[in-house]
């Protein structure tokens, strides 16, 4: 494989995008490790590069697209015992809080295919983990959904037997074929063959072989578990899944933008190799932090040369002495990103910046991690771009260079971004092609129907994500957030005096854009207000309500969902505000036992059901 120039960012993305289309039909056009090599290769020349940070694009042409009701999250990996031990204690803590002492953990195998979601109606492909695409013409090519349809989240999958002993000769891997079943209108002769001979199926995770057991049992027992599921396990895996049972567990500890923090995969160690430090490189974040990167001497790792890792934040590097010099030994174990494993002998030569990198401001110790105070800073106002394009999820074309490059040219501001017409791009040095692709990206961006609290969420004020930013939107409307004050916020169940507080001063921070960018005209689906459910005419309109167990029409996520377009206030766990609790199957006896106590109605599925189709009739 040639050496690829720094200068050629833009070709060596348009190569990744080729393979990887490629890839996607079940043309393996170079090897994995080659592939994996050129990904290495963009990260050392552009580490913030949108390519290397999302789930890479699927291209699935005139299929729809569709938004989960729910995000398709990614999950957090442990590689040891150590690592798993932390998360096990992490739950034991979070559950203690809420008076949860007798835990019990789920592992399933994690399959190694093509994720999607079946609601029984719409089987979307992962996508980007926001917006997938309608690819329920897998069905109609013969891939069987296993356990019928409408089961939720799975993986569509080849009967690793089967490949092993049919294909393994013409496909590197079955996730190729697999791809290329769903991605291609004419089937090539092996896949036809595959289907034929019922060896493709789309597994939801809820018809997996599981184990189930205590966090001591877990921590004991994780390799002969690992044996036991594997060997009931016909289909190509890469590790396994411990998730905790108790859903109000779950809720306490919630999710990061990235994976749920009741989850985890626990993976096989990966490839290890001893390196020497060259340099730290020091990067700014959208919040200002400053994180180092190690140039590393060039090593390889799993048929990828490596030649940059992080070294977490600026205490690390301060307290374990990282620096030139610094022997380390670093670990990629099944992923792209290495990972710094420990320092094997200090540097010498420890020197932490005491001045931004990108605006040059003084930093300040928090924590951990140095931080630039300075709003102006550009690197800050470049992520803070990226991030609004990327929650938004309606923009194409704005990469990390576009964006500096508008940046640099004064467009700091989205306001301004958004009203750029075609000639602007072209003046400002873009060309004609990538102009007329940015000014359509923007009207696409405007045009598109998207959720207000997606909108409001995209903004990166502290502590309003997006689960929080439709909370708040439950409760005031979007334009009236100008004047919201703290003492309003934490009156809205879910927000506390310091979240209150700091919310209150992120939306003033940054309510003049918001406020023009509102005046640009976005088509923004709204968030029903609480008070407005009471007079929606349905019968659970204002209700409190819990979905429990196993259900038969569809996923939990589903129904929640339609819940709340019916005017339900949705809740994971019960509590006295519950009035509804609708039990599928393999309900736990404590869900009911408090769900008695506080005198909730407790209702099957099936009852559910007819509830909401005689009001329906009614209507």
């Amino acid at each position: 494989m040639p050496e690829i120039s720094t200068t050629e960012i833009e070709q060596l993305v348009r190569q990744l995008e080729i393979y990887n289309a490629s890839y996607r039909k079940g043309e393996l056009l170079i090897s994995d490790p080659e592939y994996d090599q050129l990904v290495e290769r963009l990260r050392t020349l552009d580490p913030s590069h949108p390519f290397l940070h999302h789930v890479e694009p699927e291209s699935f042409e005139g299929k729809k697209e569709i938004r989960h009701p729910v995000p398709m999250l990614s999950i957090e990996k442990a590689y040891s015992r150590e690592e798993l031990e932390r998360f096990v204690n992490r739950v034991k803590k979070e559950a203690s809080e809420i008076g949860v002492l007798d835990i019990r953990f789920i592992v399933t195998p994690k399959l190694d295919g093509l994720a999607g979601r079946d609601d029984g109606e719409i089987f979307a492909s992962r996508g980007n983990g926001e917006v997938g695409y309608e690819i329920s013409s897998a069905f109609e090519k013969g891939i069987i959904p296993l356990g019928g349809r409408g089961r939720g989240i799975g993986e569509i999958v080849i009967q690793k037997s089967y490949f092993d002993e049919h294909l393994s000769t013409y496909f590197e891997h079955p996730r190729n074929l697999v791809v290329g079943i769903i991605n291609s209108d004419k089937l090539n002769e092996y896949a036809v063959k595959a289907i034929e001979d019922r060896a493709v199926c789309f597994v939801p995770y809820a018809e997996l072989e599981s184990w189930t057991g205590t966090p001591e049992e877990l921590l004991d027992q994780v390799e002969e578990i690992t044996r036991e599921l594997s060997s009931k396990t016909d289909f190509p895996m890469d590790g396994m899944v411990a998730g905790v049972m108790d859903e109000t567990v779950r809720e306490k500890m919630g999710a990061t933008a990235h994976h749920y923090r009741w989850q985890i995969a626990i993976k096989t160690k990966g490839e290890t190799a001893v390196t020497h430090v060259k340099n730290i490189v020091w990067q700014v974040g959208r919040t200002g932090s400053v994180t180092p990167v190690m140039e590393i001497v060039p090593v390889s790792l799993s048929g990828a040369t490596i030649k940059r890792v992080t070294a977490h934040n600026a205490g690390k590097v301060r307290t374990e002495k990282i620096g030139p010099g610094a022997e380390i030994e670093i670990i990629r174990s099944g992923e792209v990103i290495p990972k710094l494993e420990k320092v094997i002998i200090p540097s010498e030569q420890v020197e932490l910046p005491g001045f931004c990198p990108s605006c040059h401001s003084s930093l300040v110790w928090d924590n951990d991690f140095l931080k630039c105070m300075a709003s102006s800073c550009p690197a800050q106002v470049e992520q803070g771009i990226m991030h609004f394009f990327k929650i938004l999820g309606t923009a194409e074309w704005f990469g990390i260079k576009t964006v500096q490059k508008l940046v640099m040219k004064g467009f700091s501001r989205l306001e301004k971004i958004y009203v750029m017409t075609e000639q602007d791009f072209l003046e400002m040095g873009f060309g004609p092609v990538q102009s007329k692709n940015l000014w359509n990206a923007i009207q696409t961006s405007i045009s598109k129907p998207v959720e207000d609290w997606r909108f409001l969420a995209a903004f990166g004020i502290p502590d309003l994500g997006t689960g929080d930013s439709r909370n708040l939107l439950s409760h005031f409307r979007l334009e009236e957030l100008g004047n919201i004050r703290k003492e309003e916020i934490v009156k809205i169940h879910g927000f506390g005096e310091k979240t209150g507080e700091s919310i209150q001063k992120g939306i003033e921070k940054v309510w003049d854009t918001i406020e023009k960018m509102l005046h640009i005209g976005f088509v923004l689906e709204k968030t029903p207000l609480e008070h407005e459910k009471q007079t929606m005419g349905s019968p659970i309109a204002g209700k409190g309500i819990v979905f429990t167990g196993k259900m038969k029409t569809g996923s939990r996520e589903d129904m929640q969902v339609q819940a709340r377009k019916l005017g339900a206030n949705v809740q994971t766990a019960v509590s006295g505000k519950t009035e509804y609790l609708v039990c599928g199957e393999n309900v736990g006896a404590g869900k009911i036992k408090k769900a008695k106590e506080v005198d909730a109605v407790i209702i099957t599925e099936e009852e559910y059901l007819q509830m909401i189709r005689a009001a329906k009739n009614r209507s």
